[in-house]
């Protein structure tokens, strides 16, 4: 049994789960998030608990049980926490700024590039070079950070772009001088 889809979610106080049929509904704090489930996994409410289990054993049901059980702990997580993904931007003139609810990346570049956040996403800058997405849903949060680093990834021979904060770039050695 996969060990992950057998743990149960524990719902806050805060927060208010409905389930119909396949469709999970998750209000929060924060905001609500809804998601339909393949028919191969079940959710089911026991008290302030959350338990999804595969209807039978077949393969698909057992390769969707952990991904449905963290889909909807992401979803319980995000509308009560939320979740961010920190950027970093390095290099000599490279910066960033928020104008209206648009991010303006000028990061070597003829023009600077303008990337517009989907709804429910909110972008932040701060001292230039240090770049917050934030919002409920996790994957709409990554997909818009790899988005950013998209594009100016960072280069291995001086290290210069927009990467994850934390993130390790591997420095390659560049040409050998003349003697």
């Amino acid at each position: 049994m996969s060990r992950i889809g057998k743990r149960p979610i524990s719902v806050p106080a805060k927060v208010a789960v409905t389930i119909d049929g396949q469709s999970v509904t998750v209000k929060g704090p924060k905001g609500e998030l809804s998601r339909v489930l393949p028919g191969e996994v079940t959710v089911a409410q026991e008290g302030d608990t959350l338990l999804v289990t595969r209807r039978d054993e077949s393969r698909v049901a057992r390769q969707r049980h952990g991904l449905c059980r963290t889909l909807v702990s992401n979803m319980v997580e995000g509308v009560s926490q939320g979740f961010q993904r920190r950027l970093e931007i390095q290099g000599v003139g490279y910066r960033a700024q928020v104008q209206g609810r648009n991010l303006i990346l000028n990061v070597g570049y003829s023009k600077p590039v303008e990337i517009e956040p989907p709804d429910g996403i909110q972008v932040a800058v701060e001292g230039n070079v240090n770049v917050v997405v934030s919002g409920i849903d996790k994957e709409v949060v990554g997909n818009t950070a790899a988005r950013i680093r998209a594009v100016r990834p960072p280069e291995p021979y001086k290290g210069k772009g927009i990467r994850y904060s934390g993130e390790f770039v591997r420095r390659k050695a560049g040409k050998a001088g003349k003697k």
